[in-house]
């Protein structure tokens, strides 16, 4: 069961560079280690992420195998009016997760 966790400002000011941070749970099993039986353990990474900002795409980023476990991202953006950031994480075996937080902007 993977699990998001986000921080963004609650407040900002107008034209101000906020820090976006993301976490989220997750294996990232590469695909080259094998089981005690010699068995390929099956690729189960996340391979994409992407953060939008009132429906506008801010950020994205593409994993590869080398990604840790439980990949922390963290990313610079303007404040530019109140809204919702909405992240989206993508992965192999159908794998997709969700999350949003709202901030407002004087």
């Amino acid at each position: 069961m993977a699990a998001a966790l986000v921080n963004v400002p609650a407040t900002a000011k107008r034209g101000d560079v906020i820090e976006i941070k993301a976490l989220m749970s997750h294996v990232m099993e590469t695909g080259y280690r094998h089981t005690e039986t010699g068995e390929i353990i099956p690729r189960n990474i996340i391979t994409s992420f992407t953060c939008r900002y009132d429906g506008v795409e801010v950020f994205r980023a593409d994993l590869f195998p080398a990604s840790s476990a439980n990949p922390f991202i963290s990313f610079f953006t303007m404040a530019t009016e109140s809204g919702t950031f909405e992240f989206k994480w993508i992965g192999d075996r159908g794998f997709q997760e969700t999350a949003s937080a709202n901030i407002t902007v004087s």
